[in-house]
């Protein structure tokens, strides 16, 4: 903990406030401290429980993805308070996880629309990675008929899935531009020079134009 208080820094706690996340920790610096700590399953759990975000981001790099149970990770996403420590639970450790699949089911249809957030994170990494078995046709259809008035979060997660299914689904491209275009859902978003805009009509555009010129 002393050594995470070594590598705060004012200037990007007052940038990463502005963005929902309550640490100024430099993240190349956490990521070259995980790297010295290398996997320390014992030192995960202890960081973890002292709730401090720099200290749960850091677990989240040295811990054994492997190793948490089902119902660990169910209530470690539930205390997640801040957007970057869910975003690398989910990505670092839950797509690790043998039980992530139970639990995109389970979060997908849980009443909390951060916890949902999670469900169509996880789904997104199917729809790309393992689409076998999913019915796309009914994800579009829920994205259809919730994602304009979802909460900003789950919102986000619904048309990442929206994207991911135009970009690798020409069969299904047609529509998922079409249900971008009608909902217009981050369509004003700003985007840095050189980005793509998470618009989803533009991303799959972009994304698709890519993949034919490589």
């Amino acid at each position: 903990m002393a050594e995470l208080a070594g590598i705060e820094d004012p200037r990007t706690r007052a940038v990463n406030e502005r963005h929902g996340d309550d640490h100024g920790v430099n993240l190349g610096k956490l990521r070259a401290l995980a790297k010295r700590l290398k996997t320390r399953q014992d030192l995960a759990y202890g960081l973890w429980e002292t709730d401090d975000t720099a200290a749960r981001l850091l677990a989240l790099l040295i811990c054994r993805p492997k190793a948490y149970g089902r119902d660990e990770l169910d209530a470690m996403l539930r205390g997640a308070r801040t957007r970057k420590v869910h975003d690398w639970l989910v990505n670092y450790v839950v797509k690790k996880n043998p039980h992530a699949e139970e639990l995109r089911v389970a979060w997908s249809a849980d009443p909390d629309p951060v916890v949902a957030s999670a469900g169509w994170a996880l789904t997104t990494e199917r729809v790309a990675k393992k689409p076998e078995g999913l019915d796309l046709a009914g994800l579009l259809d829920v994205v259809e008929a919730e994602m304009k008035d979802a909460p900003d979060r789950l919102q986000w997660a619904m048309n990442h899935c929206l994207a991911r299914i135009g970009i690798e689904h020409a069969g299904l491209r047609a529509r998922a531009l079409d249900i971008g275009e009608r909902l217009e859902v981050l369509k004003d978003y700003p985007t840095s020079p050189g980005c793509t805009s998470p618009f989803a009509p533009v991303w799959i555009d972009e994304m698709v134009r890519r993949r034919a010129e490589a």
